[in-house]
């Protein structure tokens, strides 16, 4: 359980900071968002998840969970 607070943690770290930094940056990639196909959008969402369970499955083998 520890493991999956300390991953939520981080996640909220980096997203906070993208909004804290670069706000800007953000909106214009929430419109860029909004202009694309809804299966586009799915597609992209689906790699980041598939790539995010890769570095997971990466940093327990290595000892890291």
């Amino acid at each position: 359980m520890s493991t999956v607070l300390l991953a939520l943690g981080l996640v909220m770290i980096v997203e906070g900071l993208a909004y804290a930094l670069a706000p800007s940056l953000v909106e214009r990639m929430l419109e860029m968002l909004r202009s694309l196909p809804e299966s586009a959008v799915r597609q992209v969402g689906w790699l980041v998840v598939v790539s995010g369970a890769i570095l997971v499955w990466i940093a327990v083998n290595t000892g890291a969970g």
